[in-house]
């Protein structure tokens, strides 16, 4: 392949919509960090080593964000590129690189670019290798929302390029776990245009541990450098899209994973209430308990909802970004573009949006639950307590008339046995009178209950 090229193009996630103006998530420079890495390790470009004097976000060597704030140009970088300088290769010649570094909106974008010095110099697949191609992976560049790397080539008419194609998808892969599989096919621009996903079977619905790649091949002679730069910005927005897209389905099918354990859990204290209230006597301490539990998770279940409804306008606005960009392109290409990508928006985009429209209707009717559960559990508990609070009542007024009249009546009589003729009487008088006064305590106990029963149960009146 001649005029060789091979670009590696990330989107990390800056901030979201939690943090406040000027504030980034936790490794918002980790793209940046990772980039600095590589060029101090396997791609020893002198610029790629000093990226951090560089980009717009650092100040002597320290990530400043908030440096970023009201420049209105997406680079972050003064100069239109950035010259990373040149490297030998063992076969004699040299690999030069530029990089761009962007501020999409929410995202660090990159766009770094190695070309042989010369673009009559041919690369084959084994000198694919001097490139480094494993260096730009994702173990290595921990991009959050993902990556794609592109190479572009011009070869003869009479190549094969299908099979060269899926030659340089593998050797890009090469000494790791992924697995490139060719998705897609289609022109651009002119050119051949071989798409292919390369999954980590570990964790293959992560973005950030995918490969998307782009293999451009020029078999036709064709003019391409004039419309791929006037189409660049579209490009690179549209990828950006693309991988927003794929980043932000995979959220929601996390979210609603989290908000079905939540409901399963719901299920089960709802057969705990049932279980409680089905008693003889309902367990207070167990409706507390539950009272205790529930509203935690109520909440996390209305997290898990408003994230989906964030989600599917997440999704949506990217879907229209998407669609902006590729009609521009089209314009650009004469109407042309792979129809693969508008079957991306026609089909994937379009089941994935209703998809978490579904999982919202879904889910919606368990925040009622969660509310009506705990209304009622509130119900029963306050019936309960208040219940219980009268009957303690009762029988402290009970007792209360019992002892007071007691202790009244046998005063009295106390006072007066004396006076009493009886012969038992004067016989054990301290005996009569502790027996009268516990006989007068019970009479009195069970006028304070018909009090207090016609108090709360009075009669019918007519």
């Amino acid at each position: 392949m001649k005029n060789f090229s091979l670009s590696l193009y990330a989107f990390h996630l800056r901030h979201t919509l939690t943090e406040l103006p000027g504030e980034v998530v936790t490794d918002a420079n980790l793209l940046w960090e990772n980039l600095v890495k590589v060029g101090e390790g396997s791609l020893t470009f002198v610029g790629l080593k000093d990226l951090r004097s560089k980009l717009i976000c650092y100040q002597n060597g320290k990530y400043e964000p908030k440096r970023e704030i009201g420049r209105i140009p997406e680079r972050l970088i003064d100069a239109q590129d950035l010259d990373l300088g040149s490297l030998p290769t063992p076969e004699g010649f040299k690999i030069n690189a530029n990089l761009q570094p962007f501020l999409l909106n929410d995202t660090y974008a990159v766009d770094l670019t190695l070309v042989a010095e010369s673009p009559n110099i041919s690369i084959d697949i084994p000198q694919l290798q001097n490139f480094k191609p494993s260096s730009l992976l994702p173990s290595n560049i921990q991009a959050s929302l993902g990556q794609t790397l592109s190479i572009y080539g011009e070869v003869e008419s009479s190549e094969d390029c299908d099979t060269l194609a899926e030659k340089l998808a593998i050797a890009l892969v090469a000494g790791t776990n992924l697995n490139p599989v060719r998705t897609q096919q289609g022109k651009l621009f002119g050119n051949l245009l071989f798409e292919y996903q390369a999954l980590d079977p570990n964790e293959p619905d992560n973005p950030a541990k995918q490969c998307h790649i782009l293999i451009v091949i020029n078999n036709s002679q064709a003019t391409t450098a004039t419309l791929a730069a006037e189409a660049y910005d579209w490009l690179l927005n549209l990828l950006c899209s693309y991988h927003k897209i794929l980043f932000i389905y995979q959220l929601a099918r996390q979210r609603y994973r989290d908000a079905r354990i939540i409901y399963s859990n719901l299920e089960n204290k709802i057969q705990e209430f049932n279980s409680l209230i089905s008693e003889n006597q309902t367990q207070l301490s167990g409706l507390k308990s539950l009272m205790g539990e529930i509203p935690k998770k109520s909440f996390d279940y209305t997290r898990c909802l408003q994230d989906l409804q964030t989600h599917h306008t997440a999704i949506t606005t990217n879907i229209t970004n998407y669609t902006i960009c590729l009609e521009n392109i089209q314009t650009i290409d004469s109407g042309n573009s792979p129809q693969s990508w508008q079957n991306f928006i026609n089909k994937d985009c379009k089941k994935w949006q209703q998809q978490i429209q579904t999982d919202i209707n879904y889910l919606t009717p368990g925040q009622e639950l969660f509310g009506q559960l705990v209304d009622t559990i509130r119900g029963i508990v306050e019936t309960e307590q208040t219940e219980r609070d009268r009957s303690l009542e009762n029988k402290i007024q009970v007792l209360g008339i019992g002892f007071g009249g007691g202790a009244i009546a046998s005063g009295v009589f106390t006072t007066h046995i004396d006076k009493i003729n009886l012969p038992i009487v004067q016989k054990h008088p301290l005996y009569t009178s502790l027996l009268l006064s516990v006989l007068f305590t019970f009479f009195f106990i069970g006028v304070g209950w018909l009090i207090t029963q016609r108090r709360y149960h009075p009669r019918d009146q007519k």
